[in-house]
């Protein structure tokens, strides 16, 4: 490849995942470099020699190991009933899209990559992954997947991947807590949870230390802060775009913002330890009583009490939904196609039933949701009927190109209310400055 060439294809890269950060593109390059190194020759070691098996490559990232194990055993299932196709899962760890992006940027990518429907836009504009449309026209179980995870995974009237899971977020209570505080009734609305926050928050020495919070809120300015809030912004009424731009500053917005400002002011939250608010420690030990997360959570499989109610509401019921889409990488026309045949195995009733029962993800298939085993399941399961009636009320993150720059705006602004910032002063400020750039690079 010509040098320059290349160089422009690494800031074409970078600019979309960490505009103007010179760093992120010698990371990038580095693991070029490691790439060509170790896996130069992948798209050699999938040639058939043969003539009778076609082996596919599919890079994910699933956590914890367990998970993990469910599914790597769910692929030999496939690998066993499927002589002609062998897929081989391969972990490619955290962090993902530098490695995925050198792995377009080297001509050798995976043949199917597991990541998060916002990155939809990026690969998009790259050129990298095959469009589904046709195949999810014609795919027999279309009906049978939750309609607003296609609509999550659609861009420009095309859909672009397969949800493997889907969750949502809702608020997980200690109910032996809420049983000693008097609490009777779980909240519904955002002055009930004021209420319940402050009734859950005790000082016991007087230090002016609480040793209980109500909740724990997610202090950072990275993509799960964004996530957890983004419901309350839905929930006030508001969107995170409007027409095609940003819409950080709208009144619904600084409600929201404000509502968990109040919260840490009041003294009823404490804040998580940066960029770790989905770390469950202080809920199961008892230093807080309520926290924002989803099914997947280690919560479920530790020996604490715990029940789960949907996020409350100010004018209407809203929660983020958690996918996990599998995006099938342009390479050869029957690599595709043997791609496209383990898509179609995973959004079966057979994978469906065995990946959520053992993992607590939500099924994308409705016919395995509404199944006799798996309501058996549900009902020996705390609070996971709540994650299966939200997601008629489960909305997605925007999937263009310009999302991550997005998101780190949002990010930050949020960061800093939390730290003291007004809600008005912070989402003003990263709108403006988001405003400067958007339309030039953004779409």
């Amino acid at each position: 490849m010509n040098i320059q060439v290349f160089i422009s294809r690494i800031e074409r890269l970078s600019g979309g995942i960490k505009a103007c950060n010179w760093q992120f593109s010698i990371v990038v390059i580095l693991y070029l470099l490691v790439f060509l190194i170790l896996f130069g020759c992948q798209n050699l070691g999938t040639k058939n020699n043969n003539n009778q098996v076609t082996h596919v490559t599919l890079w994910q990232g699933i956590n914890p190991p367990v998970n993990r194990d469910v599914f790597n055993k769910l692929v030999k299932k496939f690998n066993q009933n499927n002589p002609g196709i062998q897929i081989e899962s391969i972990f490619v760890g955290e962090p993902q899209i530098p490695k995925i992006l050198t792995a377009v940027v080297g001509n050798a990518p995976p043949d199917i990559f597991l990541f998060d429907p916002q990155m939809t836009g990026k690969f998009v504009e790259l050129g990298a992954i095959k469009s589904l449309n046709n195949w999810v026209e014609n795919l027999p179980m279309k009906s049978e997947i939750y309609s607003n995870l296609w609509d999550e995974l659609r861009l420009n009237d095309k859909i672009w991947s397969v949800p493997l899971y889907t969750s949502n977020i809702g608020i997980f209570y200690r109910p032996k807590l809420f049983s000693a505080a008097g609490i009777k009734e779980t909240p519904e609305t955002w002055e009930e949870f004021r209420q319940v926050a402050k009734k859950l928050t005790i000082d016991r020495n007087g230090d002016g230390q609480p040793e209980q919070y109500g909740i724990v809120l997610p202090l950072g300015k990275q993509e799960w802060t964004v996530f957890c809030w983004l419901p309350f912004l839905w929930s006030a009424g508001g969107e995170i775009m409007n027409n095609d731009n940003p819409n950080f500053d709208s009144p619904e917005a600084i409600a929201a913002l404000q509502f968990w400002q109040d919260l840490l002011k009041s003294g009823y939250a404490k804040l998580s330890a940066p960029e770790r608010g989905y770390d469950e420690s202080d809920f199961i030990s008892g230093r807080v009583a309520m926290q924002i997360t989803g099914p997947w959570t280690n919560i479920t499989k530790s020996d604490v009490d715990y029940d789960i109610f949907p996020i409350p509401a100010s004018v209407r019921h809203a929660t983020s939904t958690g996918t996990g889409s599998l995006y099938v990488m342009k390479t050869t026309p029957v690599r595709e196609k043997a791609a496209l045949k383990f898509l179609e195995y995973i959004l079966s009733e057979e994978f469906q039933t065995e990946w959520s029962i053992k993992t607590g993800f939500i099924p994308t298939n409705q016919k395995v949701s509404n199944s006799k085993l798996y309501q058996e399941y549900v009902s020996k399961k705390p609070g996971l009927q709540v994650f299966l009636e939200q997601m008629t009320v489960a909305r997605a993150r925007p999937n263009m190109a310009g999302y991550s720059r997005l998101s780190d705006s949002l990010g930050r602004a949020i960061e800093a209310v939390l730290l003291g910032e007004s809600p008005q002063k912070a989402l003003q400020m990263a709108q403006e400055q988001l405003r400067l750039i958007w339309n030039k690079n953004s779409k």
